[in-house]
């Protein structure tokens, strides 16, 4: 059978970082927690990380492409660039892997929506 909830203990502790000095050891110290096995504990499993580095935003490479800063702030209305269809199928190709689609012709029309949600012309 589970044990009973004593107590709820809300800390900020950096990963891989926690030591039995303040603030965590009084912390957990009052409410007969053993400090050294919750801080061996904690670092174990927030030790490791693992991360995936992804294509940049769509956002960025179709700036990029138009030669242009920012997006229109009223994009059906105002057009503040263009980009060729080859640009779009450039871009779609890099973003293909990060997109939910296999094929080339749906990563270009996602793209393409992207353009027209920025005030780009797809020429």
């Amino acid at each position: 059978m589970a044990k009973k909830v004593q107590a709820m203990v809300k800390l900020q502790i950096p990963a891989g970082k926690a030591n039995p000095s303040p603030p965590v050891g009084p912390a957990l110290g009052q409410h007969g927690v053993n400090i050294m096995e919750f801080c061996k504990g904690f670092n174990a499993q927030t030790g490791n990380f693992t991360f995936i580095v992804k294509t940049p935003p769509a956002a960025v490479l179709l700036k990029r492409a138009a030669g242009i800063a920012k997006a229109s702030a009223v994009p059906h209305k105002d057009k503040i660039g263009k980009v060729t269809r080859d640009q779009v199928r450039e871009i779609a190709q890099t973003k293909l892997v990060d997109l939910n689609t296999e094929s080339i012709e749906s990563a270009m029309r996602i793209v393409e929506g992207t353009a027209r949600s920025m005030g780009i012309d797809v020429v």
